[in-house]
């Protein structure tokens, strides 16, 4: 916003970053929400001990903690939310010190003057839109034909040529062979179609997704089932050991914090017996925390289509949207996808500003069954951007009128 403040009469000279203050507030940020969180639990009067835990029954864990000698707690139930961390792939060693993954990302004492980023899902594509708006040359590899492989293609692609426009060079198609770190920095070799290439930068950020810490938990001698990171558990997150439960990204994708924060509280009022019923996985949103944002709920045009639905497919940009004007953000799109016969909302997909906060309303339509009649007689205020949802669902049925 700040380079482009002259479309608003506001002059900004001499424009600097200071990548130490960036680097600082965020972990101040981040630390006063995990204070928050403590200050919740002894309001709660939950006990927490801080330590390196490992199951040692059914129903007891014994827990260490340095300097003290070990100790064994007992409950009937024991609910394992240990979390994930940075997948890597063949031939790349995360060394985080050049070669390194998100935590070093939002850490790092001095900005990079060039980053490799190996991944285009969202972890990859958002560093790569922080790091090239403050200046550092970016370069992303992905193995896939496109960026953002699990969104609707055409939102991806949207998105794709955004970012080229902003300065960031993305190679799709091409696969990782290896990454060498040197003192002052790294190369990255990387098979094409049409050959090889060899790219290099003061770092290489690995961004392939995560893997669930399910080492060193006494799994095994226990018997827990649990397959590649995962530990296998069913809709009410018990394990096939009675009174152990898994939730979060350990219990597989997807890996997203609102989601185990739902499996959390499911699992909770299962164990107390309330019968909460399960999760619908169809309603969770995805997001993309870049510039245009991407946000999506339920299926994409492609997956509709192979599930073999008839469907109507309604889009809105926002060029033609005060509110976009206003604020200078007119590059982006709804996109809604509905069953032909029934009308029912199959999927939503936005590119463009405050993506991240539209589809909220696009999770609940979905939750509640919501028709695209529904959405886009369902009045919508003006000047918003919110008015591209109503559109989009109009267009789907021929009833557009402001595009």
């Amino acid at each position: 916003m700040i380079r482009k403040s002259e479309e608003w009469g506001i002059s900004v000279d001499n424009l600097r970053f200071d990548f130490g203050a960036m680097v600082k507030r965020s972990r101040g940020v981040s630390d006063r929400v995990s204070r928050g969180v403590e200050y919740l639990m002894k309001k709660n009067s939950i006990d927490h001990i801080a330590g390196i835990a490992r199951l040692t029954g059914q129903g007891s864990a014994e827990v260490r903690t340095e300097g003290k000698p070990p100790q064994t707690i007992r409950a009937r139930s024991i609910i394992l939310a240990t979390g994930a961390r940075p997948r890597t792939i063949p031939g790349v060693a995360i060394d985080r010190q050049r070669i390194i993954s998100s935590t070093e990302a939002m850490t790092l004492s001095t900005q990079p003057k060039s980053l490799i980023i190996i991944g285009a899902g969202a972890i990859g594509i958002e560093f790569a839109y922080f790091y090239n708006a403050i200046g550092t040359q970016v370069t992303v590899v992905e193995m896939m034909p496109g960026i953002l492989p699990i969104e609707d293609r055409e939102i991806a692609r949207q998105l794709e040529m955004a970012l080229k426009k902003q300065g960031i060079s993305i190679v799709t198609g091409a696969k990782v062979e290896s990454a060498r770190a040197g003192a002052d920095g790294v190369r990255v070799a990387v098979a094409l179609t049409d050959g090889n290439r060899e790219f290099s930068a003061d770092f290489a950020l690995m961004a392939v997704g995560v893997q669930g810490n399910v080492e060193n938990l006494g799994l095994e001698d226990l018997g827990v089932q649990h397959d590649s990171g995962r530990i296998k558990v069913d809709v009410d997150y018990r394990t096939n050991i009675p009174g152990i439960y898994a939730v979060g990204d350990v219990a597989g994708p997807p890996w997203l914090a609102h989601v185990a924060s739902a499996e959390g509280i499911h699992c909770v009022e299962s164990i107390a017996g309330l019968n909460p019923p399960p999760i619908d996985y169809r309603t969770i949103p995805g997001c993309t925390y870049c510039q245009p944002q991407v946000a999506s709920v339920g299926l994409t045009e492609e997956k509709a289509k192979a599930e073999g639905h008839d469907i109507r497919v309604g889009k809105c940009p926002f060029r033609p949207l005060g509110k976009a004007a206003a604020i200078g953000e007119t590059e982006g799109m709804v996109k809604l996808i509905f069953d032909a016969r029934y009308g029912e909302l199959l999927g939503a997909h936005i590119i463009g500003s405050e993506a991240t906060e539209l589809i909220a309303e696009l999770v609940v339509a979905k939750r509640l069954g919501t028709t695209g009649t529904d959405l886009y007689r369902a009045i919508h205020a003006h000047p918003t951007l919110s008015e591209a949802v109503m559109e989009a669902a109009a267009a789907a049925y021929g009833e557009a009128i402001n595009i």
